[in-house]
Order: structure tokens, then sequence, then C-alpha cells
């Protein structure tokens, strides 16, 4: 199922730049193959280093270029943190909510349309036309929540959207 998924991620990615007259490069199509399997919204030098497993020679430039491309033909989500390196959803390029934990930098995807739907109530009640939305919930993850309850640590404040 997964597998399907991700093929079919790949594909609609290739599509759209193909259809713009963008070359396809086997270095991209790892690019793309990591956006689309990546369940964790990995940073750019996090795509770097696993493309670089079967692309040794694959430079920055390379990943850069080819995320800002997937980003400007809308097949991309950024989602910019204050203090913290840009993380990419290749998976749901649509605006969608997320829950950030703000002690180890984890991201959740949350499925749920009523926000999307209350995002354009909302515009619409003040009058603004909706372009995009951004609703992210932070707090500590699973896993840091049972590390906290034991050590009280401090949460990471250059997770919170800047």
């Amino acid at each position: 199922m997964q597998a399907d998924r991700t093929r079919s991620r790949v594909e609609q990615m290739v599509e759209a730049m193909a259809s713009r007259g963008h070359r396809v490069t086997p270095q991209r199509l790892a690019i793309l193959e990591v956006l689309a399997k990546s369940e964790g919204h990995p940073t750019a030098n996090q795509v770097l280093r696993r493309v670089q497993r079967r692309f040794p020679m694959v430079g920055k430039a390379t990943v850069y270029n080819t995320i800002q491309l997937l980003k400007d033909l809308g097949q991309v989500l950024e989602l910019k943190f204050r203090d913290a390196a840009n993380r990419y959803d290749g998976n749901m390029p649509e605006p969608h909510p997320h829950l950030v934990c703000t002690r180890c930098g984890r991201i959740d995807e949350v499925m749920s349309p009523s926000l999307h739907d209350t995002a354009s109530r909302v515009a619409d009640e003040v009058g603004y036309e909706l372009l995009s939305h951004r609703f992210d919930v932070y707090g500590f993850c699973p896993s840091c929540k049972r590390k906290v309850d034991r050590t009280e640590g401090k949460p990471r404040s250059d997770v919170v959207a800047g």
C-alpha cells in the first residue's frame, strides 16, 4: 500500500516537472523518491544524505534547486521554523495541520478536513481571499512526554513556526 502511494506521488511529481519542460534526471528522480517516501518531513540536508547513498556525487545545490522547483510546482509543502531548518512534505503538498514536538522536533500529520474548512470560513467571514494556511499544534510527542514526565526537560524553542 505504502509502495503504491509512493510510486503514485513520484509519478505526479515527474508529470508536473515534465509538463513544464524540466528534465527528470536519475538524481532528481532519487530526490523525488526520498521526498515521496519520507514520513518525517526531512530537511534538505537529510534529503541530500539519503540521495548520496545512491548518488555520492550529488551536491547540495541539486537538492536545494530540485526542492525549490517542486515547491514552485506545488508538489512539495515547505514547513518553515524559526531558528531551525525548513522541513519538506512530499507526501501531501497541500496545506494541512501538523503536530510538532517542541522537544525533539518530530512532526506528525493531522488528517482533519474540518480544519481546512474552518480556515476557509474564517477568511470568508473577515473578507479575506484564502491563498494558503498553516495550522500547527505544539507540544510533546508521546516519547518526549514520557521523558519529560521523568526528567522535566526543557522544550526546544527553535521549532516554533517563524
